[in-house]
């Protein structure tokens, strides 16, 4: 985690600076977005980068590194280029590599050939209860994406695997869960907020949870149990407000 922050600061410092804007040219995201000697470029970023391809984007400091879409695409404009992002990414996963056809898998390229859909898909075999990284994740394309397939990396990155998952596959929402933070046992305050009324109070969490999920607890004086909206380590909801935030059983996924 720390260096997925670090890596982050290093991108927006990287970012901020920026050459003055040029006439736009329009170009295109690159199926497979790779760096060979750890920094960065428009030109590993996008198809026809031409004279700004070496302009700097961010530093690589490790095996893979995620960019803030938005701040990618101005510094492409203020560098002549038109990227209208048609695909509405929120993140860009750069990983180490030379330059050419996607070297996800074997199998993500075998799917690849076979039709014209992008989606994400696993760059590894993962396990049960394992933490899915920016490098687990690749765009390849698909004959048909699942009906729950995710558009966006931000929604894959450090959700937990429910089920072993295949190499190649494409992501589902369906093949994670948000991390649990609450256990049972777990202190909790809860609190209710309702047209300018707020209490909160202690209780003990009767069952784990994630962000967004409904869990028991019980009061520590009266021993009576309630249901409250997880909304972070320790910390619950309940009320009109909270059932308004409940995610949806079948797509629960802690915004990050």
């Amino acid at each position: 985690m720390r260096r997925l922050i670090a890596a982050a600061l290093s991108a927006c410092l990287a970012l901020a600076a920026a050459p003055p804007a040029v006439a736009g040219m329009a170009v295109s995201l690159k199926s497979e977005t790779v760096d060979s000697d750890g920094m960065v470029t428009l030109g590993d970023l996008f198809e026809g980068a031409g004279g700004v391809a070496g302009v700097r984007v961010a530093a690589r400091p490790g095996p893979s590194v995620v960019l803030d879409a938005s701040a990618v695409q101005s510094l492409a404009h203020r560098s002549g280029l038109d990227w209208g992002n048609p695909d509405r990414l929120r993140r860009i996963i750069v990983r180490a590599g030379e330059a050419g056809p996607a070297p996800v898998t074997s199998q993500a390229q075998a799917q690849a050939r076979k039709g014209g859909v992008q989606v994400l898909a696993y760059t590894r075999s993962l396990s049960a209860g394992e933490e899915i990284l920016p490098e687990d994740l690749a765009w390849t394309r698909v004959a048909v994406a699942p009906a729950n397939a995710l558009r966006d990396a931000e929604g894959a990155i450090g959700m937990i695997a429910r089920r072993p998952l295949r190499e190649g596959a494409p992501v589902a929402a369906s093949d994670m869960s948000a991390p649990v933070v609450i256990q049972a046992g777990d202190l909790v305050t809860v609190v209710y907020e309702n047209g300018g009324v707020f209490l909160s109070l202690q209780v003990k969490a009767m069952s784990a949870g994630a962000v967004g999920e409904v869990i028991s607890l019980q009061n520590l004086a009266s021993r009576k149990t309630l249901q409250a909206v997880v909304t972070g380590p320790g910390q619950a909801a309940t009320g009109p407000d909270a059932a308004a935030g409940r995610a949806p059983a079948a797509t629960r996924i802690a915004r990050r």
